[in-house]
């Protein structure tokens, strides 16, 4: 399978209580959303949202201008039928984002396990680059991915750990490191998954 088929099945095949990433409140991403400052109709971007229940929090607190992007369309399409009519309130694009090519820019970039999945250079230069360009000047970028003392793998595939350091130098060009956290993640198994979020601010 290629990467989309790859997650096409995974969302076709299973509940997304029997997903390790399975979150219903995801409390540290809205920690540091709320902790970004924005107004209400800025603009944010999920990446590799997939069916995440964070857009179903931020429509509740009343954010307006909403992004998700994921490389299946069966996540989209899996988080469109749970939101219902809200679903119409949220910009949906499914593409790989160690390939996407933007259009718009963003006041916020939030990426919980998405970036740790880029295993090449190639990827990952693209997905900075990206954020370089479309995030607005004084914008903010979140990411989240597997600690040093996180899992090697995920869904069988074989993942990037990062310390702050690591994404600190990853970001360092344009961006500046506000804040991060090392975040222990209970997945449906009662297992542990250790994650590190850090939070940017564009220059």
């Amino acid at each position: 399978m290629n990467k989309k088929e790859h997650w096409d099945y995974i969302y076709e095949n299973k509940l997304l209580t029997e997903v390790s990433w399975f979150q219903p409140t995801p409390e540290t991403s809205l920690k540091l959303i709320n902790d970004s400052g924005l107004a209400k109709s800025d603009r944010i971007i999920d990446i590799g949202g997939g069916d995440s229940f964070l857009v179903d929090h931020l429509l509740d607190l009343g954010y307006s201008n909403l992004t998700v992007l994921d490389i299946s369309e069966k996540a989209i399409l899996r988080a469109k039928k749970r939101l219902g009519p809200r679903a119409e309130l949220v910009h949906w694009i499914v593409a790989d984002i160690s390939q996407y090519h933007f259009s718009e820019s963003y006041d916020l970039w939030h990426d919980r396990a998405a970036f740790h999945f880029l295993n090449s250079h190639e990827e990952v230069n693209h997905y900075v680059a990206s954020a370089e360009r479309h995030i607005t000047a004084g914008g903010h970028l979140i990411i989240g991915t597997f600690s040093e003392n996180g899992p090697k793998k995920c869904s069988g595939i074989d993942i990037q750990q990062y310390s702050a350091q690591n994404l600190n130098d990853c970001f360092i060009g344009e961006f500046s490191m506000v804040e991060s956290l090392i975040v222990q993640h209970t997945t449906p198994f009662d297992t542990i998954q250790e994650f590190t979020f850090s939070r940017f601010k564009k220059k």
